[in-house]
């Protein structure tokens, strides 16, 4: 049997170790999670790079004080950093996996609430207004968008956005429609939802939510039923922020249970809009924050 030749060994060993760091940065780039609109949640970390620069330069040192001894510490680190690449692939596509990791994030994930001081900004000027019942307003707003993205109905969520707002929303979902795709949002769960910012500017008031949720969201073809994009299995978490804006000078009344439109405030009608957000009954338009809150504006962070 032909003996290995450490010494030829040695000239190969700049190469080898350039492999090796190779090898070892893509281990500590690996994410779990597919890489679509949404970035994914906790991942699988193969170490940093300052870790594995000391690792390689231990084993250029031991490789020429020893190379047999080194070079068994070589194979038994690429073998070791070949088993955690091929787990963090598995778990890559691993729901069970993922959805822990995305529940752990959410649980742990800071989010300032600046919610007591929004509302005395908000009661020095609004001594009727409340945090909380306007908590539960973004909420149920956040909660109805979903329902009706999902629906492709956009008609409930009328009464709560401004035109602008809805024509956006509904360009987008009508092209889904006219593809025959559905986005499924589901298993919705608030995880934080507080008041972060108000302002005055010019003759509206602006009020700015902070949102984050964990849910399911993917893509199906409406014919087949087939999934075209993410995973029915696999959570996501995300963050929003929703603006509000109403009319200068507008303030609550304390005998509504929230800021819901439930009737018209020029006709006493119940909350029946047209896509350009009239009154059905009296033609009033009712959505352009001269009567109440309507979400001018809702998009996700990071």
């Amino acid at each position: 049997m032909k003996k290995l030749n450490f010494n030829k060994l040695k000239q190969y060993l700049p190469l080898i170790l350039v492999l090796l760091a190779l090898l070892c940065s893509t281990m500590a780039i690996a994410d779990v999670g597919n890489q679509n609109r949404y970035s994914g949640g906790g991942g699988f970390d193969g170490g940093g790079d300052g870790d594995w620069g000391v690792i390689i330069g231990y084993l250029l040192g031991l490789f020429i004080r020893n190379p047999l001894l080194g070079f068994i510490v070589l194979v038994i680190l690429v073998v070791f950093v070949l088993i955690r690449k091929k787990k963090a692939k598995k778990q890559a596509s691993d729901p069970t996996y993922i959805n822990k990791q995305v529940q752990q994030q959410a649980n742990t994930d800071f989010n300032f609430d600046n919610s007591a001081a929004v509302a005395a900004q908000i009661q020095a000027i609004d001594p009727a207004f409340s945090s909380d019942k306007f908590i539960g307003f973004a909420r149920e707003v956040f909660m109805t968008i979903q329902a009706a993205w999902t629906a492709k109905d956009w008609k409930p969520i009328r009464p709560f956005e401004s035109e602008t707002l809805f024509n956006t929303h509904k360009q987008q979902l009508d092209e889904y429609i006219r593809m025959g795709k559905t986005n499924v949002i589901e298993k919705i769960a608030i995880k934080h939802c507080s008041l972060q910012s108000f302002a005055q500017d010019g003759d509206k008031e602006v009020l700015t939510i902070s949102l984050s949720a964990v849910m399911r969201d993917y893509v199906i073809d409406d014919t087949t039923k087939k999934v075209l994009e993410s995973d029915p299995n696999r959570d996501w978490y995300m963050k929003y922020v929703m603006v509000f804006n109403r009319k200068a000078g507008l303030k609550t009344d304390p005998g509504k249970k929230g800021n819901s439109i439930t009737n018209c405030p020029n006709c006493g009608a119940p909350t029946e809009v047209t896509s350009s957000g009239q009154c059905t009954y009296c033609g009033s338009v009712i959505t352009n924050g001269e009567h109440d809150w309507v979400l001018t504006d809702i998009h996700s962070r990071q």
